[in-house]
């Protein structure tokens, strides 16, 4: 299979269905493939299926340490993969997701995944593009992170996540550049605070008028 073959147009709609049902397919056989979201473009597979975690993990070049985060479908998804989930996260969630807001939550503890050394946390996040949403609607939630060699910057468009990347990932959808460019916001709601991970698509300032975030970089 050259590169080129390797490549779907998804950037309309009215055409992606076979590009969304080849992509299903990559999935349910454990296999990666890289898809647009609003932030930047992703590379993913099941997230219930550990070895093709393993094997985004190893395209990356990164190590267990650094479990992918997990793309959700559904706001309603959040109690199925997370426990205890604060009242004051699902108000962030109601107000940023979709979009570019990632929530470190405790996961549950029955879920049969292998995301790498979590801590017993996930990191969720519903994204804000159509075709990141109808892929996850059909293969439920996606480990995935950043498409993008440990180290280089992140992909803003499928060539260069194909370049990064190439035969490691089975399929790439291309919707053309991703319109964000920036990557999600993270914030930490494992502890009695919501703590500032990593700032992103979401300012600080609006995630305060909707909820006390703590930024750790203020302690000086």
């Amino acid at each position: 299979m050259t590169q080129h073959d390797r490549t779907r147009d998804v950037s309309d709609p009215a055409l992606w269905g076979p590009g969304i049902d080849e992509a299903v397919n990559v999935v349910s056989r454990g296999g990666l493939l890289v898809l647009p979201t609003d932030t930047v473009y992703g590379i993913g597979c099941d997230a219930f299926t550990p070895p093709a975690v393993a094997a985004l993990l190893a395209a990356k070049g990164r190590g267990r340490q650094a479990p992918p985060p997990v793309l959700v479908p559904d706001v309603r998804t959040l109690d199925g993969l997370a426990t205890d989930v604060p009242d004051v996260v699902r108000t962030l969630v109601d107000a940023f997701w979709p979009g570019g807001l990632t929530v470190i939550l405790r996961s549950q503890p029955s879920l049969a995944w292998d995301l790498g050394e979590t801590h017993g946390t996930v990191a969720l996040r519903m994204p804000d593009h159509p075709a990141a949403l109808a892929l996850l609607r059909r293969t439920g939630p996606l480990a995935v992170s950043s498409a993008n060699l440990t180290g280089r910057p992140a992909a803003l468009t499928a060539q260069s996540a194909l370049e990064q990347l190439g035969t490691s990932v089975q399929l790439y959808l291309d919707a053309g550049p991703v319109p964000g460019g920036v990557a999600s916001t993270i914030v930490d709601a494992t502890g009695d605070t919501l703590r500032l991970v990593r700032l992103g698509a979401v300012g600080l300032d609006e995630l305060r008028e909707v909820a006390a975030v703590v930024d750790p970089g203020d302690d000086g």
